[in-house]
């Protein structure tokens, strides 16, 4: 069985209000629910496991009443980092267990089934792929001037590895330096596929961010 890590441990500082972003509506339901639901619809026999912080639970349940959100899914409390957050949705499966797991953010509601198939598929032979985009604004190092922007690429979730690959990996002490997955799986050597992502596939940070999410979501 190939698994799916949704981590959501938002708490909406950035938006300037007091719901954490994963759970603000855009078409007319919180954002955790599409970002679940695209995992549901575009994938078969995968089990999706929910990293909530602890406090959030409790208010995750009433919003699945009050919304009758029925997709299965397991939740899981997170940790003191996103590292850690992942650590124990890892935990959730089989030490024994083969096949795939993806790590996604709760609040990139927006990917495409193409991606999401596309990662999955790469990942059964080289068993850590990221997707990701080009750069289209030109970079500036704040003390070494331009860069070359096509030297470079702006990298998404979801994040699909060999599931006892990633186990490997985030049985490693934290560091800062570990700024996703990937880095986590890269720091013991192994090599990162890139694969193609989709522009729509943001991550909701902002108000403006949940603006053009909306729009999106209401053009489909």
């Amino acid at each position: 069985m190939d698994y799916v890590i949704i981590v959501a441990g938002g708490q909406g500082l950035r938006m300037g209000g007091d719901v954490p972003k994963q759970f603000l509506p855009i078409g007319g339901r919180p954002v955790l629910m599409h970002t679940i639901e695209r995992f549901a619809d575009d994938t078969e026999d995968v089990q999706i496991i929910l990293v909530l912080p602890r406090e959030q639970i409790e208010y995750w349940f009433d919003l699945g009443d009050k919304y009758h959100f029925g997709v299965e899914h397991w939740i899981v409390a997170g940790g003191e980092t996103r590292f850690h957050s992942v650590q124990n949705g890892l935990a959730q499966i089989p030490d024994d267990a083969e096949g795939l797991v993806a790590v996604h953010d709760g609040v990139r509601p927006l990917v495409s089934e193409a991606v999401i198939t596309r990662c999955f598929d790469e990942a059964l032979t080289k068993k850590a792929v990221v997707p990701v985009v080009p750069v289209v604004e030109s970079l500036r190092h704040v003390s070494e001037g331009a860069k070359p922007r096509a030297d470079y690429r702006l990298v998404q979730t979801p994040q699909v590895f060999d599931i006892q690959l990633l186990k490997r990996a985030y049985r490693q002490p934290f560091s800062e330096s570990f700024t996703d997955d990937a880095s986590v799986v890269e720091s013991l050597g192994h090599s990162i596929t890139m694969v193609e992502g989709n522009r729509e596939n943001i991550k909701i940070t902002t108000p403006f961010d949940l603006k053009i999410a909306e729009v999106i979501i209401n053009s489909h």
